[in-house]
């Protein structure tokens, strides 16, 4: 099952969410995700670990019809004030997807691969019911923001001690274990320290700063090729035969 936020989580949580600094880094995330994704409006897509709702709101901005799924009740509560009518919010499980195949034009898990129970299974439901593309977000594993927030877990108990962290390579690994050759891209967000909002949204921009391999941050895309083999079907056909036709 993975950790559920409780109560005191949610309400933690949507108070971290906007302090300015950890606002503009969240917004970081966010942008990075719709420039990997690059959704149109009108089209569909599944925010798995919605959260308090805050991913919904940049896509819903977008055009975009959303739906939001979340193990927490009490952080569907908070969504459900957020995006009010204008998004479907569901209460399940990653690796337990109460959808059909095919049902999204896009998904995304923006820090929830590392609270659930079975990753690989997510990845497999994810996968299962998107059609074009998939978005994974998650903290890096060999990022000095990671390892700081490891270190912290020794001393102060966080709802970091519930979480397991993943290396770029790691996931890689994991997505063509499930998914086979797919095409995989990859960016980061830095998080530079003591940083204001015109210069980090400048330099987290750059190609050279995204392509960084220990940014805080890492965003993969996933492209999703369909896996279903064709065969021609056999007809059989009887040719009638018309008036004076000749026969030998």
């Amino acid at each position: 099952m993975g950790y559920v936020f409780d109560f005191k989580d949610a309400i933690a949580y949507e108070q971290w969410l906007y302090h300015p600094r950890n606002k503009l880094f969240a917004d970081l995330g966010k942008q990075l995700m719709c420039d990997m994704l690059l959704p149109k409006q009108g089209e569909t897509l599944l925010d798995i670990g919605c959260g308090t709702g805050s991913n919904l709101l940049s896509f819903l901005e977008m055009g975009v019809e959303v739906t939001g799924l979340d193990p927490s009740p009490y952080m569907l509560d908070i969504a459900s004030k957020n995006v009010r009518n204008r998004a479907d919010l569901h209460r399940g499980f990653a690796e337990d997807l109460p959808f059909e195949d095919n049902t999204f034009n896009y998904s995304c898990l923006m820090a929830t691969l590392e609270f659930v129970e079975d990753p690989k299974k997510a990845i497999e439901e994810v996968s299962r019911v998107t059609k074009d593309r998939i978005f994974i977000g998650v903290l890096n594993r060999y990022a000095i923001k990671g390892i700081q927030i490891r270190i912290k877990g020794i001393f102060i108990k966080t709802i970091y001690n519930h979480a397991q962290f993943f290396s770029i390579l790691e996931l890689k690994k994991i997505i063509r274990t499930i998914l086979g050759d797919v095409p995989v891209s990859w960016r980061t967000v830095s998080q530079f320290p003591l940083a204001t909002n015109k210069f980090t949204f400048w330099i987290e921009k750059s190609h050279l700063v995204q392509k960084c391999p220990f940014g805080s941050f890492v965003g993969i895309a996933v492209t999703l090729i369909p896996r279903f083999k064709t065969r021609p079907l056999e007809l059989k056909y009887r040719a009638k035969q018309t008036a004076g036709a000749v026969t030998s």
